[in-house]
């Protein structure tokens, strides 16, 4: 690809950030085994990753403060330092204490790594605009960082299985290290190019006490308020957010549980086929962005149809799955839910970038994110009622028939994106 549309410090975030992925998966796992192994409790495994949530979703709704005062190569390499040394405290804890460390004391380190990396995935994604020089390279760009994310998640859990059981849970922690230690240091070459420091958009208002209007003086609250505000006031962003809070809603139906739920009984297989689907996601997530990636050109600035297209495939492959008994036909229609699945993730996340001014850019994603991390534990807990009460055939049902109705939500309010699909990303930036 040509240096011109992704440049250069586009590839050291890409590279950093699939590098700190693939570091968190290996040390979610290793903790999760040491844990277990320990306490012999379900339990107390479980508690980490709800503790991860809560100080992710904690560090979103305070990171305006941080965005609005430090430049986002920056507070990527302080989350990234920050992150690595905290691990290494960790690592060199674990295995000075073993059997007699004190799991108040991980918990709390795992709190501290996942608070900094609460606000790397907004930055990540508001930097990315800045990083590229073409709406073909954005949705490029997109597209890549989406491919990564969902190898290290196909990948990654298994390969850090295989790794936590040869090398044990000490080893493989000190490995991590060194991956968190090799993010940190691509860190340092995301550079935002001067060509590409972000100036207000003409057709928006720059908001008061925000960096573009310097005059008047900003406090805490309405820093902190200052995305959702953003959110509320333009039609193209608050139609994306109701949207996916819609799709969300019915997200956590692939969770573990309610995948091998659904493949006990409406498939009637055992654990095993759990595995198959759960890879197969994956692999059709991965191919997905890699459609995506090589239909960039022929997408062109029409994100929106992509998207919805993309909705519309989704949800009825999701139907289909539903009520389908056969366990074969089942990995088929997985599959290849995945490239509907991409190409709808990726053509709204490049409209979200393109809809909003880029200095208000990281604000609106650390408000959306707080949003879709509520709505999620929400969806959590409902979807786990309903499949109790109507069974688990008629909640994929529900799941597949909410992304058809947030699809034809977005296609109802189609006209609240027009200024974003028709204007060109010079007027947008200037």
């Amino acid at each position: 690809m040509k240096s011109s549309i992704l440049t250069r410090p586009f590839y050291f975030l890409w590279t950093t950030q699939t590098a700190a992925n693939a570091a968190d998966v290996l040390y979610i796992m290793a903790l999760t085994v040491l844990v277990l192994n320990q306490t012999d409790s379900i339990v107390s495994a479980a508690f980490m990753p709800l503790m991860r949530s809560g100080a992710q979703m904690l560090s979103g709704l305070i990171a305006p403060l941080l965005l609005n005062r430090f430049k986002l190569p920056a507070l990527l390499l302080f989350s990234q330092t920050g992150q690595f040394l905290l691990f290494v405290g960790l690592a060199v804890y674990l295995r000075l204490s073993g059997n007699d460390a004190l799991f108040a004391l991980v918990f709390a380190l795992v709190f501290a790594m996942s608070f900094l990396d609460g606000w790397t995935v907004p930055a990540r994604n508001a930097l990315v605009p800045r990083l590229v020089a073409q709406e073909q390279g954005l949705l490029k760009a997109n597209s890549l960082i989406s491919v990564s994310d969902q190898v290290v998640q196909f990948a990654g859990w298994g390969l850090s299985g295989v790794i936590v059981a040869l090398l044990g849970p000490g080893p493989t922690l000190l490995l991590t290290a060194v991956i968190y230690g090799l993010a940190a240091a691509f860190t340092l070459g995301v550079k935002e190019p001067a060509e590409a420091r972000p100036v207000q958009r003409q057709i928006d208002v720059a908001p008061e006490g925000s960096r573009d209007n310097p005059g008047v003086p900003s406090t805490g609250w309405h820093t902190l308020t200052e995305g959702w505000k953003m959110i509320w006031r333009m039609p193209s962003l608050r139609m994306l957010t109701f949207m996916d809070m819609i799709d969300m809603l019915g997200g956590s139906v692939w969770v573990g549980a309610f995948t091998l739920a659904f493949v006990q009984t409406a498939l009637g297989q055992g654990e095993e086929w759990w595995g198959f689907i759960n890879a197969a996601y994956f692999a059709g997530s991965v191919g997905g962005g890699l459609v995506v990636l090589a239909l960039a050109r022929a997408i062109g600035s029409r994100f929106l149809a992509a998207m919805l297209i993309g909705m519309a495939g989704y949800g009825i492959l999701a139907a289909v799955y539903a009520i389908n008994t056969h366990p074969f036909l089942a990995l088929i229609l997985v599959l290849l839910m995945g490239p509907f699945a991409e190409l709808s993730v990726i053509n709204r996340r490049t409209l979200i970038q393109r809809s909003v001014d880029k200095r208000m850019l990281p604000k609106v994603l650390s408000a959306q994110a707080s949003l879709l991390n509520l709505i999620f534990c929400i969806s959590l807990l409902a979807m786990a009622a309903l499949a109790e009460k109507f069974g688990i055939v008629n909640l994929y049902l529900f799941a597949a028939g909410l992304t058809l109705l947030a699809m034809g939500v977005g296609l109802i309010g189609r006209r609240a994106f027009h200024a974003v699909t028709t204007t060109s990303p010079d007027v947008i930036s200037e």
